[in-house]
């Protein structure tokens, strides 16, 4: 049985069963999340947890604003009673949301940001023979006019986007008569931005469509693709790079070098081999030879600095560090400028000799428990 939405004076809050959520988590999600809208989306405003996320916490404003807000937040997630009573409260007294400062400049904000994104990300010159300037240009009005009804619909209000994409559309022809970008951009935002705040917006009576966990991750990753495909494509085909001779280098250009170089070739080959290698050894084995390649005893640079090999015996390390040992004594340096390098050249030969004399040790101890046991 479905149990009916409540309503109180006049507005309709949710079902009886939604768990409550906590002001405490809340906030440990604010504090630990909350710059990419970790505690917006577990106070179920998804299209605010996305907009706190593409501006990096509102560009920080937004996430330490929400200090003070979110026990309102929990209480209108909530349908709280107090809340519900308050709200229908103002509904009475105002036929529409009243103007609000902060979500104006929001959307005004987001409009601008995600107009310019658009144009950040149509490329300068042709792709693939085709100059796509002339075909993508026409979705920056609707990039402003989607940001500033994304922004409006948050929380208790909503509006529909027709008539603001409208504006949108019609105010992008200024651009013909102002050539300074920011200019046509702002005017076209702000336009867009008084006409859903003065004929589109109103109150959300009715709730939100509950929506499986599983839909509203699916939702904000598709935004998030969308939103980071945008941002790509302006590092790749209009980001530049400046090499060693001080030149500036494309992108993609600098990309398709490095795709067709020798190193990434070699590399390839080497991530090909050791593929091969773990298929007939195991991961294991690769894990244990990467272990022995970092030297996390200092194996390596011991032998190095000795001058001897991995299969130098016991007696040929013992000689060679008598013979450096002899070589390098501090007391054998007149010169007082070069004691100090002979004094710390000396005491890493003793340190090396230490470390491979402990190894061999180990290893002969091993060896022979190993051959004890296979004896028994």
């Amino acid at each position: 049985m479905t149990v009916p939405p409540r309503q109180k004076n006049g507005v309709f809050g949710g079902s009886k069963n939604t768990p409550r959520k906590s002001v405490a988590w809340a906030y440990v999600y604010w504090f630990f999340g909350g710059i990419f809208g970790l505690h917006l989306f577990y106070l179920e405003r998804d299209a605010h947890a996305f907009l706190t996320w593409s501006t990096l916490g509102g560009y920080g404003l937004g996430w330490l604003a929400d200090i003070t807000k979110i026990p309102r937040y929990v209480r209108d997630c909530n349908d709280d009673p107090g809340f519900l009573a308050e709200l229908g409260e103002r509904m009475r007294r105002n036929r529409k949301p009243p103007f609000s400062t902060s979500r104006f400049i929001s959307a005004i904000m987001v409009g601008y940001l995600w107009g310019q994104l658009i144009m950040l990300a149509i490329p300068e010159d042709e792709v693939a023979g085709v100059n796509w300037y002339p075909i993508i240009h026409w979705f920056i009005p609707l990039g402003v006019a989607l940001g500033v009804w994304v922004v409006g619909n948050i929380g208790r209000e909503q509006g529909k986007p027709w008539l603001t994409i409208l504006v949108s559309y019609l105010t992008y022809s200024s651009r013909w008569y102002f050539f300074d970008e920011s200019v046509w951009l702002t005017l076209m935002v702000f336009c867009s931005g008084l006409t859903f705040d003065t004929w589109s917006k109103q109150w959300r009576r009715a709730p939100r469509k509950k929506r499986s966990f599983t839909g509203r991750v699916t939702a904000l990753v598709l935004c998030a693709c969308v939103y980071c495909a945008l941002w790509s494509a302006y590092f790749y085909f209009n980001g530049k790079i400046t090499d060693s001779n001080g030149d500036e280098v494309p992108v993609h250009e600098a990309l398709h070098h490095f795709f067709t170089s020798p190193w990434w070739t070699d590399l390839k080959q080497s991530l090909y081999d050791t593929y091969v290698y773990a298929q007939h050894h195991g991961w294991y084995e690769i894990w244990k030879q990467i272990i022995d390649l970092s030297d996390p005893h200092g194996e390596q640079n011991s032998y190095r600095v000795l001058g001897v090999s991995p299969t130098s015996s016991q007696s040929e390390i013992t000689a060679r560090w008598r013979s450096l040992s002899r070589e390098f004594h501090p007391d054998k340096v007149k010169d007082v400028d070069r004691q100090r390098e002979a004094q710390e050249r000396f005491m890493e030969i003793q340190q090396a000799y230490d470390i491979l004399s402990n190894i061999k040790a180990k290893r002969r101890r091993k060896n022979k428990k190993s051959v004890r046991e296979d004896e028994l």
